[in-house]
C-alpha cells in the first residue's frame, strides 16, 4: 500500500488537525542555521583562563604554603604570590603556622569568654575525670594551646594529627596527676601544667607531629559533685588541724628561747660567780702567804700585829664590853649589869 506522503504533510499542517504550528517550524530551520561566530576561540580562551587563574596563588603573612605535585610533596611556599603548574599537576595545601590552635579537655567553650563544663556523661567529663596518687577521684579540666613548627611533617608523618594530640595529652595529664595528692591537684595546677607540658612535648615530638606546644592552662580543679560535701569536710578539718599545729608552733616558739635564754642566764650567773670564788680565792692565797712569809721573818711581832689587828676588828662589833676582876666569885653583880645600864640612861 502507497502513502500520499503530501496529503499527509497537508493534514498535519491544517488547522484543528493536531499538527506543528507553520512558526515553529521556521524558527527550527534558523536555530540550524545559527552559527557562533569565533566559537572554538571562545573556548580555548576559557580553558586558558580556568588553568592560568589555577598557576597563580596568594600565600599569607602567617601561613606557608605545601606543593604537591601528583601527590608527592616538592616544595614549600613563602607568603606572597607564587606560582604552580595547573590545577590536576600540582595542588596546593595553605598551612597557617603562626595561628595558636587551642583544644579543651573537661569541658567546653559555649560563647565568647564564657565556659561551661559539659553534662555529666558525656565524654568530655570522662576525660577530666582523673584519679590521683592518694586514691581520690578529681575533676581536672585544662586548655592546650599549640602551633605548627613543621608543616611537613604535620600533614604527611602523622595521620590525624589533632587526633593524635588529645589522645597523648590526656596521657601526659593522668600521668602527672596520678603522682600527687588530691590537694595537690587543686593547689598547684601551675607546677602539673608546666610539668604535663614538657612531657607531652616530649611525645609529640617522638611522633614528629609538626607542632609545637605553647602551654597547657589549667582550670579550676574540683571533685565530682557526690563527694563535693565531704571533702568540704575534710578540708575544713585539715584546715582546723593545721591551725592547731600552727598554734602549737607559736607556742613552742614562745617557750623554747624564753627557757633557753633563762637557761643560758642561769649558766652566765653560774659561771660569773664561780670566777669571783676563785679570784676571791686567789686573792685570800696570795695574801695568806705574803703574811705567812713575814711571820717566818719575824714571829712574835707579825703574831702581836696579826693579834691586834684582829682585836681592832673584832670588839666594836661587840657593842658594851665589861671588865671583870678575875678574882669575883659572886656572880649577882652580873645580873644586874643590865639593868643598872638602863636606869643611869
Amino acid at each position: 500500500m502507497n502513502w500520499d506522503w503530501d496529503k499527509l504533510k497537508q493534514r498535519q499542517q491544517g488547522v484543528g488537525g493536531g499538527g506543528i504550528p507553520p512558526g515553529v517550524n521556521e524558527l527550527i530551520k534558523k536555530f540550524k542555521g545559527f552559527k557562533l561566530p569565533g566559537g572554538p576561540i571562545i573556548i580555548v580562551l576559557l580553558i586558558a583562563l580556568f588553568f592560568g587563574s589555577s598557576m597563580f596563588y596568594t600565600i599569607g603573612v602567617d601561613e606557608v604554603g605545601i606543593v604537591q605535585r601528583f601527590g608527592k610533596y616538592v616544595r614549600t611556599s613563602q607568603p606572597g604570590l607564587n606560582f604552580k603548574m595547573p590545577t590536576g599537576i600540582e595542588k596546593i595545601t595553605k598551612v597557617k603556622i603562626k595561628r595558636v590552635y587551642k583544644e579543651e579537655f573537661g569541658f567546653r567553650t559555649l560563647g565568647r569568654d564564657v565556659r561551661e563544663r559539659v553534662p555529666t556523661g558525656g565524654s568530655d567529663i570522662n576525660v577530666s575525670l582523673m584519679l590521683t596518687g592518694d586514691l581520690n577521684v578529681g575533676l581536672v579540666p585544662w586548655i592546650v594551646q599549640y602551633r605548627i613548627k613543621d608543616p611537613y611533617d604535620y600533614l604527611f608523618k602523622v595521620r590525624g594529627v589533632p587526633k593524635l594530640l588529645n589522645d597523648m595529652s590526656e596521657a601526659a595529664m593522668r600521668l602527672v596527676v596520678g603522682d600527687r595528692s588530691i590537694n595537690e591537684v587543686i593547689t598547684k595546677r601551675e607546677e602539673i601544667a608546666i610539668e604535663a607540658r614538657h612531657i607531652l612535648q616530649r611525645e609529640m615530638d617522638k611522633a614528629e607531629s609538626g607542632i609545637n606546644i605553647v602551654t597547657i592552662e589549667m582550670k579550676k580543679t574540683n571533685v565530682p559533685g557526690p563527694v563535693q560535701s565531704s571533702f568540704n569536710e575534710v578540708n575544713q578539718a585539715v584546715q582546723e588541724k593545721e591551725q592547731m599545729i600552727y598554734k602549737a608552733r607559736e607556742d613552742y616558739n614562745k617557750a623554747i628561747p624564753a627557757s633557753r635564754g633563762e637557761a643560758e642566764r642561769t649558766i652566765k650567773a653560774a659561771e660569773g660567780y664561780a670566777l669571783d670564788r676563785i679570784n676571791r680565792a686567789k686573792g685570800d692565797s696570795a695574801r695568806f702567804t705574803a703574811v705567812y712569809k713575814e711571820y717566818t721573818k719575824a714571829k712574835d711581832v707579825t703574831k702581836r700585829r696579826l693579834y691586834l689587828e684582829m682585836i681592832q676588828e673584832v670588839l666594836p662589833k661587840l657593842g658594851q664590853k665589861y671588865i671583870i676582876d678575875s678574882e669575883q666569885k659572886n656572880l649577882l653583880p652580873l645580873l644586874n649589869l643590865g639593868k643598872q645600864i638602863g636606869a643611869q640612861k
